[in-house]
Parts: C-alpha cells; structure tokens; sequence
C-alpha cells in the first residue's frame, strides 16, 4: 500500500531528480527506489561492520589455524 507523504528537497536537487526519473514512470517511482537502494547499501554497511567485528574477535584463533594448516602442506 502506497501512502502519500510530502518531502523538501533543494531545487537543483529535483532537477537532478527530474532527469533521472524519466527512465521510470514518475519521479514518486524514482525517489522510492532510490530510498530503497540506499536503505539496502546501509543494511549491508551495517551487516558488513558486524561481520568485521566477528572477525577480528576471532582474529587470533584463525591466525593460529592458518599457521597449522600451511604447517601440513609445507614440505620438509
């Protein structure tokens, strides 16, 4: 369901806006995509900081397991 909403943007801002909504049906179309891209780059920003954070929790444990494991494949 669709709701209508009111926003203020900077006039060069919509012109901007205005070329580029052309490619779709309507500038509402363009802004809602648009919102939805950016809401996804920032979930992922977000996953990708925690996904970091386990990692480098982790660092030291899976730093001693790369040098077991290169250990095995070394030849003596």
């Amino acid at each position: 369901m669709k709701v209508k909403t009111s926003i203020t943007l900077s006039e060069d801002l919509l012109k901007v806006i205005d070329v580029c909504a052309k490619q779709r049906k309507n500038r509402s179309d363009f802004i809602e995509a648009a919102v939805r891209a950016f809401i996804g780059q920032m979930m992922r920003e977000e996953q990708n900081a925690r996904d970091l954070e386990i990692i480098n929790r982790q660092a030291d444990h899976l730093n001693k397991e790369a040098v077991d494991v290169l250990a095995y494949q070394s030849v003596p």
